[in-house]
């Protein structure tokens, strides 16, 4: 019987099988960010075990509250500085040199495909984008990865879904995973692996593959992939380059990860992206989701672009195809943050920054301080925001808030006009 993409990564790492079904996996990644390391950072001092498994495999960022909004979070960024300079961690990134972690960590080539990855962040997932197996985890895995550099999982099963034809302008990979969360539901991949396959995804950007990743676990997966190619390797070859004499060979080594042609899955969906268009959330649940056109004219208070999942470059220059030559309606605020200092060069260099201002946007540093209502976009009681997040959760962006999650093009419509709108790139 054939193997997926997950199974055999974990035969790749797998070092102990303590219990049928549970394996023990060697990691070549943990991620850290002031929110939730500290706290495992403190009790392995408790515990007198103030130590690494491995100074180079750890990387750290602060993104969450940057800079720091109070007492509280001062102190979590120098419980995780301190942390970091006493490990000697080289690849800590303070305020100044962060970013949002899931858009800094592959930019600065960290990831690779067939790696394992965990981290203290459920949308660690989004490094499966590169092939790999990422997962977030709780404190107690989170302190044994950076204490011994394992982690213990059960293997997951795999969904299959196959992503085939051509998206419409417009249209983008937030329309399409939140069709499949729709699809799915909440709850429809729970503890599973989804792998995402098709012509569509073939033609992807890296981009693109990270906003379907990233959204996995909001269908409940622990990791989303996508399999590696020539635009894996593309995207990745200032950082391999030493290690193969030719993209050709980085991408024959990197195929050995991709999944046998008799690989058994538990389910398999086929969706025709021709057939999607522009889609937003509605309440309170990822899957509940509706067209554009269906919500048009809701009105909203807020709007946001930004995160990992959609704060990349790609979605700058979506937002502000939209926007150039426009003003945001006088009814909303609006803000933009781009992902990481890069990201702002680029888009600064572009004149993406200049269309954002000139259209009444509130222009941030990097951080991920709205998206879950810690800073930088914090609603207010029976407020609206039109968001390009990851989750729409009751208080996700502050207590009584309302969140409809968007691509940056529908964000963008959606500044403009003041109510949830199709961008003008839609033609649908």
């Amino acid at each position: 019987m054939g193997k997926t993409a997950a199974q055999k990564i974990f035969d790749a790492h797998r070092i102990d099988t303590p219990a049928p079904g549970v394996s023990v996996l060697k990691l070549d990644r943990v991620f850290c960010h002031e929110i939730t390391t500290p706290i495992a950072i403190n009790d392995l001092i408790a515990r007198g075990k103030d130590r690494v498994f491995d100074c180079s495999c750890i990387k750290a960022v602060i993104d969450h509250v940057t800079p720091a909004k109070d007492s509280k979070t001062a102190e979590q960024g120098k419980t995780l500085r301190d942390w970091a300079h006493r490990q000697n961690i080289k690849d800590f990134f303070d305020i100044g040199r962060n970013g949002v972690c899931h858009a800094i960590f592959p930019e600065k080539g960290f990831v690779r495909p067939g790696f394992t990855v965990i981290m203290g962040d459920s949308h660690t997932c989004t490094h499966g984008a590169f092939g790999a197996f990422a997962a977030g985890v709780g404190t107690t895995d989170l302190e044994v990865g950076i204490l011994k550099g394992v982690v213990s999982m059960r293997e997951p099963e795999t969904i299959r879904i196959n992503v085939n034809g051509d998206l419409r302008e417009g249209v983008y990979a937030k329309d399409l995973i939140l069709t499949i969360i729709k699809t799915l539901t909440v709850n429809g991949a729970t503890d599973k692996v989804i792998e995402f396959a098709g012509s569509t995804i073939s033609a992807m950007d890296m981009d693109s593959r990270m906003t379907l990743s990233n959204m996995a676990i909001e269908a409940g997966a622990t990791c989303g992939i996508c399999l590696p190619d020539e635009k894996t390797v593309d995207y990745l070859w200032e950082f391999i380059s030493g290690e193969f004499e030719s993209k050709e060979a980085a991408l024959a080594e990197y195929s050995k990860w991709l999944p046998d042609a008799d690989a058994e899955y538990v389910k398999v969906l086929e969706i025709n992206a021709a057939e999607l268009e522009p889609v937003v959330t509605f309440n309170y649940k990822p899957d509940q989701v509706k067209t554009v056109r269906e919500m048009t004219g809701t009105k909203v208070d807020q709007v946001y672009i930004g995160s990992c999942t959609n704060g990349r470059i790609n979605d700058l220059r979506a937002a502000a195809e939209v926007l150039k030559g426009k003003k945001i309606s006088p009814n909303v605020r609006a803000i933009v943050s781009p992902a990481t200092p890069k990201i702002f060069s680029q888009a600064l260099a572009e004149g993406l920054i200049q269309i954002f201002m000139d259209a009444g946007f509130c222009v941030t540093n990097p951080t991920c301080g709205a998206c879950l209502g810690m800073s930088n976009g914090v609603l207010a009681n029976g407020e609206v925001c039109a968001s390009t997040t990851n989750r729409n959760f009751n208080g996700r962006m502050g207590k009584g808030g309302m969140v409809h999650l968007m691509s940056p093009a529908t964000a963008a419509a959606t500044a403009i006009a003041g109510e949830i709108a199709n961008s003008p790139l839609f033609k649908g």
